[in-house]
């Protein structure tokens, strides 16, 4: 499946920003979708992650009560809400998807995960 992220831009911290991922062509269905970045200088991390059947998330605990991953009902575009970002929060946002044959399950590893999207770049100022 490919994967095209939009809503990155530039933000004061305190600030809030939505990212999508949509996927082209198919639906995700039958996807657990996760957020990573990578921030300058930095290893790629986990960020959030939701179920196919979206029933089930899980969140890095740096953002935790602050970001949000949603699926809308056509399963065609998975959201991530984040609220009260914070300088370190600046990195390029990307999305990745894994086919599951568990719709319950989601995956916090970047192993797991077989199509990623080419990213979006998030940049808090202080």
């Amino acid at each position: 499946v490919q994967l095209v992220e939009s809503g990155g831009g530039l933000v004061q911290a305190g600030g809030s920003l939505r990212l999508s991922c949509a996927s082209s062509g198919r639906t995700f269905s039958n996807y657990a979708v996760g957020w990573f970045r990578q921030g300058p200088g930095k290893e790629r991390e986990f960020v959030a992650t939701i179920s196919a059947d979206g029933g089930n998330t899980y969140y890095a605990d740096s953002v935790r009560g602050r970001f949000a991953i949603s699926r809308d009902k056509a399963k065609v575009t998975v959201s991530l809400q984040m609220n009260s970002l914070k300088p370190e929060d600046t990195a390029d946002y990307l999305c990745a998807a894994a086919w599951t044959y568990y719709s319950d399950t989601y995956y916090y590893s970047q192993s797991d995960y077989d199509d990623w999207g080419q990213g979006t770049q998030v940049t808090v100022s202080s």
